[in-house]
C-alpha cells in the first residue's frame, strides 16, 4: 500500500509542485490549503508524513504542529516544514512545536524526496 502524505500550503502552485513531485514517486497526497483545513483533513484521515508551510491564513505551520502533536494519531508522525522561513529562531521554534525537519522554499524535488524517503521509506 502506498505510503500517504498530506501537503499544506495556502500557495496552489506549491501545492501542486510537492503534489506531483510525490505522486511521480509513488506516494498518495492529500492537499490542503491552510492549516485549519490541514487539521480537518488530518483528523479525517491518517496520513503517514505531513508537510507544512509555516506562514498561512486561519492557522500557522506551527501552530498546526502543536495542534497535530496533541492528537494521539500524530504523536510520531513526521512533521516537516517547507516554507521561505530559514531563521534560525523560527528553526527553534518549529523543533519546539514538534516538527521532525525542515525544508526551505523554492524546493528542489530530488532533495524533497530524499528527505521523504528518510523518514517514512
Amino acid at each position: 500500500m502506498p505510503k500517504t502524505i498530506l501537503t499544506v500550503d495556502d500557495s496552489a502552485s506549491i501545492r501542486q509542485m510537492v503534489s506531483f513531485t510525490l505522486k511521480g514517486a509513488g506516494y498518495t497526497v492529500t492537499e490542503a490549503m491552510d492549516g485549519q483545513d490541514g487539521l480537518d483533513k488530518a483528523r479525517a484521515g491518517r496520513f503517514d508524513l505531513i508537510f507544512t508551510d509555516q506562514n498561512m491564513p486561519r492557522m500557522d505551520g506551527i501552530s498546526l504542529i502543536k495542534a497535530l502533536r496533541g492528537l494521539p494519531q500524530y504523536k510520531t508522525v513526521p512533521i516537516l516544514m517547507l516554507t521561505t522561513e530559514s531563521g534560525d529562531a523560527m528553526k527553534s521554534q518549529g523543533r519546539a512545536a514538534g516538527a521532525t525537519g525542515w525544508l526551505v522554499k523554492p524546493f528542489d524535488p530530488q532533495k524533497l524526496l530524499e528527505v521523504v524517503r528518510k523518514v517514512i521509506g
